[in-house]
């Protein structure tokens, strides 16, 4: 355990340090990268705790990372058009504000999406999930006041007291914190009995409704956790870009966070962090080269399933002898 603490501490201030080994190399897209890594990883992170700790395969999980951006960029909008959304929540650019809501209404899409597609299960809950994913990526493809399928821009990364959020290394440096808080946050949840009841009702879940235990109830708390952390990842990318798009809850969204969370380790903390930074580096890399960069990924992603059965995660653990 003392052994694992030591990795997590190392690891985070390898990551910490990023912005100044960029300035030292000269490399500034650095800060870019692994800030987006760090994001990305998050939102694989929230899908993984439902994937690979509930047993629920959502293949709309972009959804809730899209409308936890598009809140900042509305509030943004209104703040800067002076206006109020819907004549009576007024707009505003300050963080302390706008992650929380981004929390709560990704929270809010996620429970009425789950108190549907829960009451199914198998082939039936994925492509429920998929299809209420495609209708809120259409309702904000028709959205025209805030922008549309162009998306909309947000001229200034929200403020933060005390901090100059202008300055790319404080932001990165808040991402980080950010993403550092949520893994701890997941790593306290899984170890709860929350979390052994959810791993319960994947493993048997007759077994444990037979126990009297409501494992729809569990189950909707689960995914409601799960949509309000990818709806802070993309509150977090908004910030990061200064731009939402539909595309950020767009089908293929929701198939790159699978990805990052097969390739990563499913059922592991780690993993689609891991996964995350991974893939989002080759498919930067190879960009550069080809526009059909999928097809190594394909590759790739075909060699981890075929030669490391938990991911990239379980070739790291025959390494180093470490826990999740």
């Amino acid at each position: 355990m003392k052994r694992e603490y030591l990795g997590m501490i190392a690891v985070f201030i390898a990551l910490a340090l990023v912005p100044f080994a960029a300035e030292w190399t000269g490399q500034s897209s650095w800060v870019r990268l692994v800030g987006q890594a760090l994001i990305f990883g998050m939102a694989a992170a929230s899908l993984n705790f439902i994937l690979g700790y509930g047993g629920m395969i959502s293949f709309g999980h972009a959804a809730y990372f899209g409308i936890g951006g598009y809140v900042v960029g509305i509030l943004f909008h209104h703040h800067a058009a002076g206006t109020a959304f819907l004549g009576l929540i007024p707009g505003t650019d300050q963080m302390l504000i706008t992650l929380p809501a981004a929390i709560v209404v990704s929270g809010m899409a996620a429970a009425l999406v789950g108190a549907l597609s829960l009451r199914t299960g198998g082939v039936q809950f994925i492509m429920i999930t998929l299809a209420f994913a495609q209708m809120f990526f259409f309702l904000f493809v028709s959205l025209k006041t805030y922008g549309g399928e162009d998306g909309i821009m947000v001229r200034r990364t929200n403020s933060l007291p005390g901090l100059d959020m202008r300055d790319r290394a404080t932001l990165y440096w808040v991402v980080l914190v950010c993403a550092a808080a949520y893994y701890l946050f997941l790593r306290r949840l899984v170890q709860s009995s929350f979390g052994q009841i959810i791993a319960g009702i994947r493993q048997n879940e007759r077994r444990m409704a037979a126990l009297g235990i409501s494992t729809y109830r569990y189950k909707l708390y689960a995914f409601v956790l799960s949509g309000m952390g990818a709806g802070l990842a993309g509150a977090l990318m908004v910030n990061f870009l200064r731009f939402a798009s539909p595309d950020m809850m767009h089908w293929s969204r929701s198939g790159e966070f699978m990805i990052m969370v097969i390739l990563g380790g499913v059922g592991t903390l780690a993993g689609p962090f891991i996964g995350a930074g991974v893939l989002f580096s080759v498919e930067v890399t190879l960009a550069k080269y080809t526009e059909h960069w999928m097809l190594p990924v394909g590759i790739l992603l075909l060699l981890v399933v075929l030669t490391a059965r938990g991911g990239l995660m379980s070739l790291i653990r025959r390494v180093t002898g470490g826990g999740k």
